[in-house]
């Protein structure tokens, strides 16, 4: 139990990767290991595609910043990362070498709880193997497109939930534990 919860809090997003691919096995065997968790009425809503390749990621990258800098005006939590989305040599998938996309059955009304589970264990289990792993929030625009779905021949029925990057850290982790300290919350007893 120790070592899990080890795991839990020191796991952090990785945005920084070597050129080292993955092989398609690898991936394979953790999205394999990260569908074990519970799903509402066991639908098990998952769909996931993915990418590889440096030039793939690099455009949808810049159709993601293209799309975001043509809607900045409707989306002001964008703003503070209008710097970022404006420089042509800002890549949003971080030069990692696999982008793993989750999409979730809208047919199954709890899909994006039980396939954010499924991200998250993603995540546990890259940390776990040494592997970085960050999901790219600002992927969702360009990766729930109609036309870009039907191009990653996702069924029309399965909706965007998790665009998860994966790839070999660029540097050995200075610290094990994470360094961004939880914040405060409250729990009301009752």
């Amino acid at each position: 139990m120790q070592v899990f919860e080890t795991l839990i809090k020191s796991r952090i997003s990785c945005r920084n990767f070597s050129s080292q691919e993955l092989k398609q096995e690898e991936i394979k065997t953790l999205i394999d290991a990260a569908t074990w968790v519970p799903s509402g009425s066991n639908n098990q809503p998952w769909h996931f595609v993915v990418i590889t390749g440096q030039d793939k990621l690099r455009s949808y990258s810049d159709a993601a910043k293209t799309a975001w800098l043509a809607t900045l005006e409707d989306n002001p939590h964008m703003h503070q990362y209008e710097e970022y989305i404006r420089d042509p040599d800002y890549n949003i998938f971080y030069n990692a070498p696999a982008l793993v996309i989750v999409y979730g059955n809208r047919e199954s009304y709890w899909h994006v709880y039980d396939c954010s589970m499924v991200a998250y264990n993603l995540h546990l289990l890259a940390e776990e193997k040494g592997l970085g792993c960050c999901w790219i929030g600002f992927a969702h625009n360009i990766l729930a497109e109609p036309a870009v779905k039907r191009g990653l021949g996702v069924p029309e029925q399965y909706e965007l939930v998790a665009p998860v990057i994966l790839g070999h850290p660029a540097q050995a982790r200075s610290s094990e534990s994470n360094p961004n300290p939880r914040k405060n919350f409250y729990i009301n007893w009752l």
